[in-house]
């Protein structure tokens, strides 16, 4: 329903601000983070939004960047994580340096995060692995973290081409996995393909 509200800070609390734009106080809640990051009182910001409708509750969630938006829709979508959860995962960690520990299979890193256990570690890499490997989801202002994602996507990107060719000349999964397991991912795709082939010949 919103996708921003842009008004005077009116209040700043421990966990949410009243935004005030139209005549309307909007209180939208935001993590201890964000809030710290807003401006002083009587100031003018945008705020991006997400409007988290229950039978009992109707709750604004509010983000300072986009990308921390799109980062608490994917982290609520996980079975098990609800929306304070979510605000207070983007509270502890920012949206790239999440989005490479996901897709870097870091668990250690995600336990981390305050509220989080192994399996619910485990199972945040598993449903947001695939919805995380795309810039569009990633903060593009921390560079370094960014590199290492684009890194790491354009290693798994050789690998599952290597792995399709492979089964086109019949060989199994578990083969494939097991010859190319220790297999240099910087090589090129042809590479990967012949070293594959000379490790499944030795199999």
């Amino acid at each position: 329903m919103f996708s921003y509200i842009k008004g005077t800070i009116e209040a700043k609390l421990s966990d949410y601000i009243i935004l005030e734009t139209g005549g309307i106080g909007y209180k939208i809640f935001m993590s201890p983070t964000a809030i710290e990051k807003l401006d002083e009182l009587g100031t003018e910001k945008k705020i991006y939004t997400y409007l988290r409708v229950r039978e009992d509750d109707v709750s604004i969630y509010g983000f300072v960047t986009e990308e921390e938006l799109r980062m608490f829709e994917l982290l609520i979508g996980v079975s098990g994580i609800g929306a304070k959860g979510a605000v207070s995962i983007l509270s502890n960690i920012t949206p790239t340096s999440f989005a490479l520990a996901v897709i870097s299979n870091d668990v250690a890193k995600i336990k981390s995060l305050p509220g989080i256990g192994v399996k619910t570690a485990q199972r945040i890499i598993l449903e947001l692995k695939d919805k995380l490997k795309t810039e569009n989801a990633i903060d593009s202002k921390d560079n370094e973290d960014v590199e290492k994602i684009k890194q790491i996507n354009a290693e798994e990107s050789k690998k599952v081409e290597a792995i399709a060719a492979l089964q086109v000349l019949g060989y199994n999964r578990k083969e494939i996995d097991k010859a190319l397991e220790k297999i240099d991912n910087n090589l090129s795709v042809e590479d990967i393909i012949k070293k594959g082939l000379n490790n499944l010949a030795r199999q």
